[in-house]
């Protein structure tokens, strides 16, 4: 009887069989013989956890393991990648195929012009150089300084593998291939912001010498304001009389500020102009609220983009912040998705944004212009120790008496063991302060990523 080996078994099972043979032989150079002349016809990606183990390629990354097709192989003594001499096993090696590993240690934006996406193939007669793009590991966004600009900003997108960006494709289709500027280590990469960005939001598409990655869905989403303070979103407010730390639409600010990435409109000062400091020890010394109850209504205006069962790690509250003097040693914005908690809780549906308290010290903070500021929703202290649902965010709003969202500057005394959840004696006592911060379009965006495929 006969047997016939499914041609998708046949790459991962060849493969396994000559790591086995290689562990008993192994050599970094092949004297079977002096070798004839070489060529290259294919090359391979060897990856035996893929649903293709074995799929052509045009381009390979650091680490990958590449068979490649030809002739004349015997004999071979030497391998370059990118001009890097790379180790092969001759066990691995036959006239017309043979397994190498891309280094990691192979020269990549470094390497000279003249071997860069090169592999060059030697024996003792011949040698011969196949044209083929080696690229680092995948690139990644990890954070977009401000994912609400003006057109004609600019803005820079960190991460990694950010390396000779070509292509940045907007929200609405909208490309820009020209004016953008890439740091030589691929950390981040600077871009004009177009006019024409859609008001929907969505992800950054990055094409980059490393191939293709996209940033989390949340650029320009403006669906997702609950409070922009020019019409997006409806303000709440009582008497200052009886509340003289309440922000009323007459303390709102109009004045164009900011450097590279400027206001919109009016935006919320969180020390109003009326105050000229605000005293140590003082909890909610001024706060800002949405109207809330009867008002917002978050299930109808979020739900049809960002599903009720998504993943709270896949939901945050974004907000723009403008600091020009330097803030450090005392205060924070206490961040509440209801109305219904006292100063100085550490508890609940609120997260406490300290941006001057960095690995335990106390470090100036402080802006040239406006940034975004990004708080996955499982960070709010109610659902930081179990997974949850935005659902349950859903659900704990509509439960409360006072529906409304808002954001209070409190003066109180920072101890690490608030911040850190653990038993610690640091801490920093509330200072009298008179800084300025501005924060400004208040939004609930998704944070999914499409997943860039090299291979489509």
């Amino acid at each position: 009887m006969k047997y016939i080996l499914n041609k998708k078994y046949w790459a991962p099972i060849a493969l396994l069989s000559m790591m086995v043979f290689g562990m008993l032989f192994t050599s970094c150079d092949n004297n079977d013989s002096e070798g004839g002349t070489i060529t290259i016809t294919k090359v391979f990606l060897e990856d035996v956890n893929s649903t293709v183990p074995d799929r052509e390629v045009t381009f390979a990354r650091l680490g990958q393991l590449l068979r490649i097709e030809g002739s004349g192989f015997t004999g071979l003594k030497k391998v370059y990648i990118n001009g890097y001499s790379t180790y092969f096993n001759v066990v691995f090696v036959s006239n017309n195929s043979m397994l190498v590993s891309v280094s990691a240690d192979t020269p990549i934006l470094e390497a000279d012009p003249s071997v860069r996406n090169t592999i060059r193939f030697v024996n003792d007669n011949s040698e011969t150089t196949f044209k083929f793009e080696i690229r680092s590991g995948k690139p990644a966004i990890s954070n977009i300084s401000n994912t609400m600009p003006n057109p004609g900003e600019t803005i820079t997108v960190s991460g990694s593998g950010l390396t000779e960006v070509s292509k940045v494709v907007f929200p609405g289709n909208v490309e820009v291939t020209t004016g953008i500027t890439s740091d030589e280590d691929g950390e981040f990469f600077i871009v004009t912001v177009p006019n024409g960005v859609s008001d929907n939001g969505g992800s950054l598409f990055v094409q980059t010498s490393n191939g293709g990655v996209y940033s989390p869905a949340y650029f320009n989403c403006k669906r997702g304001i609950i409070l922009d303070f020019d019409g997006r979103g409806t303000q709440g407010s009582w008497s200052t009389a009886t509340i003289p730390g309440m922000i009323a639409p007459a303390d709102l600010e109009s004045a164009a500020v900011g450097t590279g990435n400027a206001s919109h409109g009016k935006y919320v000062p969180h020390r109003p102009a009326r105050l000229a400091s605000i005293a140590p020890a003082t909890g909610r010394a001024t706060e800002a609220w949405t109207a809330g109850t009867g008002v917002d209504n978050w299930r109808t205006q979020l739900t049809p983009f960002i599903p009720a069962n998504t993943p709270l790690d896949k939901v945050a509250f974004q907000f723009d912040i403008y600091v020009p003097d330097a803030w450090k040693d005392s205060g924070y914005l206490k961040i509440c998705t209801v109305n219904n908690f006292n100063a100085g809780t550490w508890a609940g549906g609120v997260y406490n944004y300290i941006p001057w308290l960095v690995d335990g010290k106390s470090v100036a903070f402080q802006t040239t212009g406006w940034i975004t500021v990004t708080i996955p929703l499982n960070k709010f202290y109610q659902w930081s120790k179990e997974a949850a649902t935005f659902e349950t965010v859903l659900a704990y709003r509509e439960a409360a008496t006072y529906q409304n969202f808002g954001i209070w500057f409190e003066n109180a005394d920072v101890k690490m063991k608030d911040v850190l959840g653990t038993e610690s004696a640091v801490e920093f006592p509330s200072k009298a302060t008179s800084v300025k911060v501005y924060t400004d379009n208040w939004r609930i965006v998704p944070l999914d990523t499409p997943v860039y495929n090299d291979f489509n």
